[in-house]
C-alpha cells in the first residue's frame, strides 16, 4: 500500500512543544500519516534501547518508519579507511533500522572525486560488493537498502546509475527523488509523460516489484546550471516539479511506493498535500 509521510520533523511540530522524537507518532497517525523518516543526516547517535521506544511508539500508531544514512558516504572513495567508515555508517543505520522496526535505510551513493564517472562507478562497484558481505555476515540481509537518486550534476546518482546499483543485488530498492532528478537536468520534468517516462525506464530496467515497490523522496527544489541548489516548500511556483502529475501516474500505474516529503520546514503537511490529493485522484476514476 502507498504511503506518505515526512522527513524528519517540521516547524509545526517543534513549535507546538515537542522535543521527541516518539512524540511525532501519534501526532502523525492524527493527521493521517502512515510513514516518518528518521535521518541519521550527520551520524547514527541513537542507543538500542531508545531505538526500540521509538519503533514501539511509530508501531502502535500504525507508521511505518524508513532511515536515512548518513549524508556523506561515498562508495566511489578511493580511500580504503574512508570505505571502511562508510560500511560501519551504513552497518550502524541498519542496526538502528532493525531496532525501530523498520526496513528501508536510503543512501547517498557518493561523488566522483576526481575520477572518470566510470571509474568511479566501478569502484563503487567494488565497495558495494564488499559492504554487502558485511550486511549479509551481520544478518541483515531481509531489509531493503536504497541508493538514491541525486541532485547536483557532479554527483553519482542519475537514473541510469541508480538501476545499474540496484541490478546488482536483490536487497537493493531504488530511491526515485524526483525533486533531485528534476534539478540535475534543471527543471525537465514538466508533467505527467516526464514522470512516465521516468517509471517506464525503472521498470524496463528492474522490473516490476522493485518498480511497484520503490522508496520515493519528493519536494520542491531550487537548481542551478549545476543542479541542486536547495529544498523549498510546495508554496514555490517557480522551480518544481509539480507533485499532481507524479501522483496520477503513480495512480494509473498501480504503484504503491513509501513516499516521503522532504520540503524546507513543511515537510509534514506538505505530506499530508500529496497523501489527500492522491486520494481525491483516486475517487476521481471510480
Amino acid at each position: 500500500m502507498i504511503k506518505f509521510g515526512p522527513s524528519g520533523t517540521c516547524e509545526r511540530f517543534k513549535e507546538a512543544g515537542f522535543t521527541a522524537t516518539a512524540q511525532a507518532a501519534p501526532w502523525l497517525n492524527e493527521l493521517g500519516l502512515d510513514l516518518f523518516e528518521y535521518s541519521f543526516g550527520r551520524g547514527v547517535r541513537v542507543g538500542d534501547e531508545t531505538a526500540r521506544r521509538i519503533g514501539a511508539a511509530f508501531a502502535k500508531n500504525d507508521i511505518e518508519l524508513s532511515v536515512h544514512a548518513p549524508y556523506f558516504i561515498n562508495l566511489a572513495t578511493l580511500d580504503d579507511q574512508k570505505a571502511a567508515n562508510n560500511h560501519e555508517y551504513i552497518l550502524s543505520s541498519l542496526k538502528a533500522l532493525r531496532a525501530f522496526g523498520g526496513k528501508r535505510c536510503v543512501f547517498h551513493p557518493g561523488a566522483p572525486a576526481g575520477q572518470t564517472r566510470r571509474d568511479a562507478m566501478n569502484v563503487l562497484f567494488r565497495r558495494l560488493d564488499a559492504l554487502m558481505d558485511d550486511v549479509l555476515s551481520h544478518g541483515f540481509g531481509d531489509l531493503w537498502l536504497c541508493p538514491e537518486t541525486m541532485g547536483k550534476k557532479a554527483q553519482l546518482g542519475d537514473l541510469d546509475e541508480i538501476i545499474e546499483i540496484c541490478r546488482r543485488y536483490d536487497m537493493l530498492l531504488p530511491c526515485i527523488d524526483f525533486g533531485h532528478l528534476n534539478a540535475r537536468d534543471t527543471g525537465a520534468i514538466k508533467g505527467y509523460d516526464e514522470y512516465k517516462r521516468i517509471v517506464d525506464k525503472l521498470a524496463d530496467g528492474l522490473g516490476d516489484f522493485k518498480t511497484v515497490n520503490m522508496h520515493v523522496h519528493f519536494s520542491k527544489i531550487q537548481y542551478t546550471d549545476k543542479g541542486e541548489l536547495r529544498h523549498l516548500t510546495f508554496a514555490d511556483d517557480v522551480f518544481g516539479p509539480d507533485y499532481e502529475p507524479m501522483l496520477e501516474v503513480f495512480r494509473d500505474l498501480k504503484l504503491e511506493p513509501f513516499v516521503a516529503c522532504e520540503s524546507a520546514g513543511t515537510q509534514t503537511y506538505d505530506a499530508l498535500t500529496l497523501k489527500e490529493c492522491y486520494k481525491t485522484l483516486c475517487r476521481s476514476v471510480k
